[in-house]
């Protein structure tokens, strides 16, 4: 199976115009160069080499490129240079929607263009060093077939092969030279002994007496530095510059300094255009351990001499977990107010300060780290993980399966020998996460709803990618050492091959290999197993995975259904959520909910008929519109989004200068992604199906409910015989004790510029944790809580049935009793029991009507309530822009509308570039009945409409012609009424 590669996605190729269209007209000219011997030893011998064009007049070049620069700005809505910060130009790419391929294709049209033959790549590590080589070989074939089958070479700089440098600088086709930046990092100038200096800035006799690095300055090659973020050091910076490029771009999705920002893709785009895989988080957390003597450390104050742990602190109904700080001496058995648990040697000894190994120990030997609590249910957490992991893979696999896409789950885990260890003899042995993998495969794998699947032999299924010693033993390691190469190589080649449903292999595990440099598409789980809550960045973990996936002919699947990420947490879902809303935040610079001054620069005006496209407002006049909102009371000094702002409400109208008054629509749309509370609101309000009247009309129905639904009271009188007798019966029929749990609830991660919102809970289940090994005196705790006697105690206790519960569970078990006892206590002056309806009171049947909301979720964004039922299918309609709103509103107040729908998404005509879904199903009635199809835009101008959404559109209204039926693009309900024959 072969990857293939689409060329007409037009995000890429606005990302390859940004940067190729900063050096449009203007002359550039080519040149050779010589380099003559220095070295006395040698012969005078000269290399002559292929340099890129160069500019006649560098600073005449660097004042029109400076123009050239915010000309491409303006037009991708980012805020203009005043200065040119160097020829560096940056580029500002969502992981997951083809960086790689979008650098590589911008080098090749800089060939095509300008004649540009010499391109360095420089990365941070090996990871991504193999990465890039791995894609190139992936697209060689693609990119000839889009340029002309024009020769190019690829190779790595290492300095024992010194022969590649003087071939890229001699070569007079398109030569591909990937460098890691530790290769040419430190200069001679920079060492205090010149042997210390990377090889490539020493002279070398082989070499004529030059330093390699001299060949590579006189080509005068376009650096592409790849993750630049991790290259911001002095020492990186000034290498690279020692690298004499006619211009360095840069390309990442985390730029810490954004040099002349020429293009941007964020996170919130990507995931707008349904680029990159939605997020799920399925959030493992365990109950904090009530039974135990439970220690969690939370840090260490050096100056103070103490740190700061969690513990159990009271019994029964008065229990809680408790936050303090404590020295050496401290009795966490004082401290938890006498709780049996911490009564046996649990006084602090010691306090370890070190930073990444902080620890508190105490006299019976035990000690809490950072890493993992005493007494907690960590490994239970990260159990559950694992067969989480296995559960959400198995049930997307038999989803998808048929579709043709094989599914792959990513597993971190910060030791190997967890997964993967050797006994004496070095012989490889599993660890206990791989038996805790084999043990859930084999359970849930052998489940009647998986029969079908055909899934193969557990020991098929799963593997590790890791590095190993010189007797191949595997071992822990960063990530970026000469040991990786191997693993890197193993991973690189077996890229295509797990993407095959014949490769069994499913399950991967990973070390450090596979944080960086690495993803495959079809991966839809990532589980990172910590022995505490992951401290790696969310970004770096969710990148792995967000990559549309692909089916078995090779072709991306651009369902949404299913492009669905699932990361398995060791955190609770809401926190994750703010942990990644966050490092956006801070990689991007831009905040959340802000609206910037440039928001609307990208908007145009409507043309008019056969005038050309009028151009974008640019950025004065959307500042001049900012600060128009501002000073009506829609946004604050900062550009948040005031209360004035409710596009919502029936008669709102936002006010917007007069020379812009034919976007007020496009402007409603363009502030409320910046509303967060919004889209919140949305999310929870669900009823978008008419609830079905004709069902809770049925009589056979009314039966059922008049029977089920009505309410009773009772009474109770008690002799102290009663009260046990009435206890027991409390007690044994309460519901069943259970073990704390790890809980798991899976959410739906919904990103926009306001936010990352995650109250869309699709999914949630728990798992059992281990039983405690100390129990408390359940007695003592009892008399404390109800004032009965011993021996009264006793006899319930008894013939209750339940006490064995005691042992799964004892604080629920006590907190249960002593709440039936005092339940029961309550209702002692009852003579009795007696049990009678309330005439008139019953579960009312309305209540039934909000489960209709459950029926289509998916319609649970942004809602216009109709208000003619008898016009269409649902009560709400899902709109996606202030455009759509007042195009539904029109058409619900119109009396010759009979009947209209929003077409579902799935509802589709194919063309040539791409499924088309038109918007619109309507039907007009006026001297006669016309059946019309109908697609909703700001301009119905053709020309203002893009190019290929145009051509879709074309394709559609051909589609419709030939099926009788009339179509159009409309932006008002008058344009419909028009065009009516």
């Amino acid at each position: 199976m072969k990857l293939k590669f689409d060329s007409t996605l037009d995000y890429q190729r606005d990302a390859v115009s940004s940067i190729v269209d900063l050096f449009s007209d203007f002359p550039l000219r080519g040149s050779t160069f010589s380099l003559a011997s220095q070295s006395v030893n040698q012969l005078g011998l000269t290399e002559l080499g292929v340099s890129n064009p160069i500019p006649s007049d560098q600073g005449e070049f660097e004042t029109v490129t400076l123009t050239k620069l915010r000309a491409v700005q303006e037009r991708n809505g980012i805020e203009m240079s005043e200065t040119l910060d160097g020829l560096n130009f940056s580029v500002e790419m969502e992981t997951g929607t083809g960086k790689t391929y979008v650098y590589l294709r911008t080098l090749f049209e800089l060939n095509k263009v300008y004649g540009f033959t010499k391109f360095v790549i420089v990365v941070p590590s090996i990871a991504i060093r193999e990465g890039v080589l791995a894609s190139i070989d992936l697209l060689r074939d693609h990119l000839r077939s889009l340029y002309d089958n024009v020769p190019f070479d690829a190779s790595v700089y290492d300095s024992k092969h010194l022969g590649r440098v003087r071939q890229f600088a001699t070569s007079n086709t398109v030569q591909l030279l990937v460098m890691n930046i530790q290769a040419f990092q430190k200069d001679v100038d920079e060492a205090s002994d010149p042997t210390k200096a990377n090889i490539i800035n020493r002279e070398q006799d082989r070499l004529a007496g030059r330093r390699p690095i001299e060949f590579i300055q006189a080509t005068r090659p376009v650096v592409v530095i790849d993750e630049p973020q991790n290259m911001e050091s002095a020492a990186a910076v000034a290498a690279i510059a020692r690298l004499d490029p006619f211009c360095t771009l840069r390309y990442s999705a985390t730029h810490k300094r954004p040099y002349n920002r020429t293009y941007r893709l964020g996170p919130i785009e990507a995931y707008d255009l349904q680029l990159v895989k939605r997020i799920e988080v399925a959030s493992v957390v365990a109950d904090e351990n009530p039974n135990a003597a439970f220690v969690r450390l939370h840090g260490v104050d050096v100056t103070k001499s103490r740190a700061q742990v969690t513990i159990n602190h009271g019994r029964g109904k008065a229990f809680k977990t408790k936050k303090l700080w404590v020295r050496p001496g401290d009795d966490l058995h004082q401290a938890s107010d006498q709780r049996q648990e911490y009564a046996t040697g649990w006084i602090v000894s010691d306090i370890s300060f070190r930073p990444g190994a902080e620890a508190v120990e105490f006299t019976n030997g035990s000690e809490v780290t950072i890493g993992e609590a005493a007494e907690s249910f960590d490994e239970d957490t990260r159990k559950a993980q694992v067969v989480e992991t296995v559960r959400q893979h198995l049930d997307k696999e038999k989803t998808l399966r048929p579709l043709g896409v094989k599914v792959l789950s990513l597993i971190f885990i910060d030791r190997v020998a967890n997964y993967r260890a050797c006994d004496d003899d070095g012989n490889p042995t599993p660890g206990p996460i791989a038996q805790w993998f084999e043990e859930a495969y084999s359970d849930l794998a052998s489940k009647p709803r998986y029969a079908a699947l055909g899934l193969p032999p557990v020991a098929q299924v799963h593997d590790g990618y890791f590095s190993v010693d010189n007797k191949r033993r595997p071992k822990d390691t960063r990530g970026d050492s000469a040991a990786d190469v191997d693993t890197y190589d193993l991973i690189m080649r077996d890229k295509e091959r797990l993407l095959s449903l014949d490769e069994p292999l499913r399950f991967i595990f990973s070390h450090s290999a596979l944080r960086e440099g690495w993803d495959n598409p079809n991966v839809f789980q990532i589980c990172t197993l910590n022995e505490s809550r992951s401290t790696d960045r969310k970004r770096q973990e969710v990148g792995r995975g967000l990559r549309l996936p692909v089916d078995q002919s090779g072709e991306r699947v651009h369902d949404p259904q299913v492009n669905r990420l699932t990361i398995i947490a060791n955190e609770a879902y809401d926190q994750f959520a703010r942990e990644l809303q966050t490092e956006y935040e801070e990689d991007t610079g831009q905040r959340f909910g802000i609206v910037p001054k440039q928001a609307f620069a990208k908007l145009a005006l409507p043309a008019g008929v056969g005038e050309p496209p009028a151009a974008p407002l640019g950025e004065a006049v959307s500042e001049t519109v900012w600060e128009h909102l501002k000073e009506t009371g829609y946004l604050d000094a900062a550009g948040g989004v005031l209360p004035k702002f409710n596009p919502t409400a029936d008669d709102f109208e936002l006010d917007v200068p007069a020379e812009v008054v034919p976007l007020r629509a496009e402007i409603t749309d363009a502030v409320s992604r910046y509303v967060f509370a919004n889209r919140i609101i949305n999310a929870r309000k669900r009823q978008t199906v008419r609830f079905r009247k004709q069902v809770s009309l049925d009589a056979d129905f009314k039966e059922l409910w008049e029977r089920i639904s009505k309410r009773t009271k009772y009474r109770v009188s008690l002799s102290t015989d009663d009260l046990v007798s009435s206890a027991v019966s409390a007690i044994a029929g309460a519901d069943p004790i259970e073990a704390p749990k790890v809980r798991v609830r899976v959410v739906e991660l919904e990103h926009s510029r306001a936010g990352i919102a995650s109250d869309k809970q699709i999914d949630q289940h728990e798992y059992a944790t281990a039983a405690p090994t100390v129990l408390p005196d359940i007695l003592a705790d009892l008399q404390n809580e109800t004032d009965l006697t011993r021996a009264t105690l006793v006899r319930i206790l008894r013939e209750s049935g339940r006490l064995s519960e005691f042992a799964i569970n004892p604080q629920a078990f006590t907190v249960m009793v002593t709440a039936k006892i005092n339940s029961v206590m309550h209702r002692q002056m009852v003579d009795g029991i007696k049990y009678e309806p309330i005439p008139g009171l019953h579960w009312e049947m309305r209540r039934l009507e909000p489960e209709a909301s459950e029926e289509i979720e998916r319609y649970a964004a942004r809602l216009y309530k109709v208000q003619s039922d008898e016009k269409t299918l649902f009560d709400h309609i899902e709109i996606e822009s202030e455009v759509e709103r007042r195009f539904a509103k029109g058409l619900d107040d119109n009396v010759k509308v009979r009947f209209f729908m929003k077409l579902p998404a799935w509802f589709t005509v194919d063309t040539p570039i791409g499924p088309y879904s038109p918007d619109w199903a309507i039907v007009f009635e006026d001297s006669e009945r016309v059946y019309l199809v109908r697609e909703t835009k700001g301009s119905a101008d053709p020309e203002e409409l893009r190019g290929r959404e145009e051509t879709k559109i074309r394709c559609a209204r051909e589609h419709f012609d030939a099926i009788g039926v009339d179509y159009a693009v409309v932006s008002r309900v008058d344009q419909v009424v028009g065009r009516v024959p």
